[in-house]
């Protein structure tokens, strides 16, 4: 018997494995929050089964999303990563993850690690919401809301409110699963 997920996940296998395996799980490592901060970036707009599809394409595209290599990538390489039919081809979001990767590590250098400066929001751990169904779930919050203000500010781009909410939920900053989802309390 197959167990009960959020409902927003049932439409593929990969979408449940993500689900089941990924989402809402706190990371506190800076190159999975990176990776997942890239993603959402190229996501805005789209639906997040897209860049599920893609996403291996998207690891071999940009360098396994190492911050270090991205930051330096030449006008050269951008267009190769327009060219990339694997991948979401729009150069504002690819300009985006070369200036997002500076600003990245430009935060590591201030706070140490960017995980410590984004966990600094939830006071380092996860909120837990406690949604009964899916109308439960917010798309933003007044922290998404502080977060993404804050990175715009630091230069960041593609990081409105809903973006950054969505970015919450999958490095588990919280923890959205509704109330009957079997991984609510794994």
């Amino acid at each position: 018997m197959e167990p009960i997920r959020c409902g927003w996940c049932s439409a593929s296998d990969l979408y449940k494995k993500y689900h089941d395996e990924e989402w809402g799980n706190p990371v506190y490592d800076d190159p999975t929050i990176f990776e997942f901060l890239i993603l959402e970036t190229f996501q805005a707009g789209l639906s997040w089964i897209t860049i599920l599809n893609k996403r291996e394409n998207f690891k071999t595209a940009f360098d396994n999303f190492d911050y270090k290599k991205i930051a330096i990538y030449s006008e050269d390489k951008i267009e190769e990563l327009m060219q990339n039919t694997g991948i979401i081809r729009n150069k504002l979001k690819i300009n985006s993850a070369v200036s997002n990767a500076q600003a990245f590590m430009k935060i590591q250098e201030e706070f140490g690690t960017f995980s410590e400066y984004i966990w600094k929001f939830t006071n380092g751990k996860p909120i837990d919401n406690k949604p009964k169904t899916l109308k439960d779930v917010p798309a933003t919050t007044p922290i998404s809301d502080a977060i993404s203000k804050d990175l715009k500010k630091r230069g960041f781009k593609f990081v409105g409110s809903t973006v950054i909410y969505a970015h919450m939920q999958a490095t588990g900053m919280v923890n959205d699963h509704v109330e009957d989802c079997w991984t609510r309390n794994k």
